[in-house]
C-alpha cells in the first residue's frame, strides 16, 4: 500500500513539474513577480522503502537530496526586475540577469548571475515553472539541477507537525563523527525555534555556515541556504538530548554530525589559533588590478594603522569581513584616515587577466574603498607561502593587524558574520582595538 502510494506521489509530482499547470498571475511580461520555491537536486530520489513514517508524513512535500530555497521576484518596470534570494533574515539582490528566448525549444530563458561568486543559474521558464541548473564556472563541471515553482511560500514542507522539542540555544556539535578523531571537526550550534519554524548556524573554529532556515516536524528537523556560493543541506532527528544528522555541501561532499547541549564547551579563540613566528616579520609584493604595486615595509604604509586580509571571491564568510571592513571605514571616517587596508585574494581562476578583471568586478559591486590584490591559488598552503612568517593559514579570511610601528598585533582566524552571535562582540573589540592603535 504505501508503495502504491509513494509511486502515485511520484507520478503526480513529475506531471506537474513538466506540464507548469501552477496558477500564477498572467499580468506580467517575463518572470511571474512574488515569491518562488526553488529546489537543487543533490542526487536524484531514490524510493525508500523501511522508513514509513518518513515517507507518507515529510516527503510529500520534500525529497531525500533535495535542497529547497526561496526567492522573490519584483519588477522595476514593464520588463526590468531583479530576484532576491531568501535566507532567514538574509536577502540577497540579483541584478544581474539575462532574459532571452530559446527558439530551439520555444521557451524562455534566464541566466541568473550571482557576480561575486562566479556563479549563475540557468533556467527555461514555461508559465510558472523553472527549469534548469546551478553553474559554478570556477570549478571543474559543477552543476547541479534545479528547478522552482511560483507562488510557494513555503521552504521545506506546510504540515505542522507538533515539534517533539524546542531546539532554541547553543548545541555542542562535531562534524566527521563517521571518520577518524583527527578528521573531526568541533562546530557551535546556534538556533532559535518558533513553532514549526526554526532558523540559525554553525559556528566553527575558521568561520560560519551563514543564515541556515528550516523546519521541525516531529522529531525530525531540516535546515538549508543557498547564497551562490554554497549550497548547504542539513537534516537530522531528535534523539533524548541528542541531535543526530547528516551534512552535505553542494553534491560533492557529505558527513554525519552529532549535537549535545554543554555550556562548557568552547571553540578555540579565533585570536590565538595561527601566531606570528618567532622573530619573523610581515613581508610582501603584490599587484592589484590597476597595475599598482603593493609592497611592504614600505612608505605607502608608513605611519598607517594596517589591515591585512586573507580572502578570496569564492569564500561567503570573506564576503562578510570585506562588508565589515567597508562599512567599518564609511562609519569611522576619522579611523580611516589612519588606516590602509589590504585585501589579498586566493583565487579558483587560473588566468590572471580573468582574475583581475573578477577583482575589479568583485571590488565595484561590493563598494569597497581599499586595495585588493592577487596573491595566489585558493588554498591554504599558498596562503601560508605567500606570508611566511605566520605559523600557518589555517582559514579563508584571516585577518592580520599591525600598528604604526609594524608590530603585529592581531591575527585573526576565520570570521564570524552577521549570521552568529559573535559577530556585534567582534564589531566592538575591532572597534576598540583600532582605537587604541591611532
Amino acid at each position: 500500500m504505501h508503495k502504491i502510494l509513494i509511486y502515485s506521489f511520484l507520478f503526480i509530482f513529475s506531471i506537474s513539474l513538466f506540464s507548469g499547470c501552477v496558477t500564477t498571475d498572467t499580468a506580467y511580461t517575463r518572470v511571474a513577480p512574488g515569491i518562488w520555491r526553488g529546489v537543487l537536486e543533490l542526487e536524484k530520489y531514490r524510493v525508500p522503502v523501511n522508513d514509513k513514517d518518513t515517507v507518507m508524513i515529510l516527503y510529500d512535500q520534500f525529497k531525500p537530496g533535495e535542497l529547497p530555497f526561496n526567492f522573490e521576484v519584483t519588477y522595476i518596470d514593464d520588463e526590468r526586475f531583479y530576484i532576491e534570494i531568501i535566507n532567514g533574515s538574509e536577502r540577497i539582490r540579483l541584478d544581474s540577469i539575462q532574459y532571452g528566448r530559446d527558439r530551439t525549444q520555444a521557451r524562455d530563458t534566464m541566466n541568473v548571475w550571482f557576480p561575486e561568486y562566479q556563479s549563475y543559474i540557468h533556467a527555461q521558464i514555461r508559465g510558472g515553472v523553472m527549469q534548469g541548473e546551478w553553474v559554478v564556472t570556477t570549478k571543474e563541471d559543477y552543476r547541479i539541477p534545479f528547478y522552482a515553482h511560483s507562488g510557494r511560500a513555503h521552504r521545506f514542507t506546510t504540515l505542522q507537525e507538533k515539534p517533539i522539542r524546542d531546539l532554541t540555544g547553543n548545541w555542542a556539535t562535531i562534524f566527521g563523527v563517521e571518520g577518524n578523531p583527527d578528521e573531526q571537526e568541533k562546530a557551535i550550534g546556534e538556533f532559535k525555534q518558533n513553532g514549526n519554524h526554526l532558523e540559525g548556524t554553525f559556528r566553527t573554529e575558521t568561520g560560519d555556515y551563514r543564515f541556515l532556515e528550516g523546519t521541525v516536524q516531529g522529531r525530525k528537523f531540516f535546515l538549508s541556504c543557498f547564497d551562490g556560493a554554497h549550497a548547504y543541506l542539513f537534516n537530522g532527528s531528535v534523539r533524548n538530548d541528542t541531535l543526530l544528522g547528516e551534512y552535505r555541501s553542494g553534491h560533492r561532499y557529505q558527513t554525519l554530525w552529532t549535537a549535545w547541549q554543554d555550556q562548557n564547551f568552547k571553540l578555540g579563540s579565533p585570536d590565538s589559533l595561527t601566531q606570528i613566528k618567532k622573530g619573523a616579520k610581515i613581508s610582501f609584493s603584490a599587484q592589484t588590478p590597476e597595475g599598482k604595486i603593493l609592497t611592504y615595509p614600505s612608505a605607502t604604509f608608513d605611519n598607517k594603522i594596517k589591515v591585512f586580509t586573507v580572502m578570496g571571491t569564492w569564500c561567503p564568510n570573506c564576503h562578510d569581513e570585506q562588508e565589515f571592513l567597508t562599512e567599518f571605514l564609511k562609519e569611522n571616517p576619522d579611523l580611516a584616515k589612519e588606516m590602509s587596508i589590504v585585501g589579498f585574494a586566493f583565487e579558483r581562476n587560473k588566468d590572471i587577466k580573468q582574475v583581475n578583471s573578477h577583482l575589479l568586478a568583485y571590488k565595484k559591486k561590493m563598494g569597497i574603498p581599499f586595495e585588493l590584490a592577487y596573491a595566489g591559488k585558493a588554498d591554504k598552503a599558498s596562503a601560508s607561502a605567500f606570508f611566511p612568517a605566520l605559523s600557518e593559514v589555517m582559514a579563508f579570511p584571516t585577518m592580520i593587524v599591525i600598528d604604526k610601528n609594524d608590530q603585529v598585533k592581531l591575527i585573526h582566524t576565520g570570521f564570524d558574520g552577521p549570521a552568529t552571535s559573535k559577530y556585534a562582540d567582534f564589531k566592538k573589540d575591532f572597534t576598540r582595538l583600532i582605537q587604541e592603535l591611532r
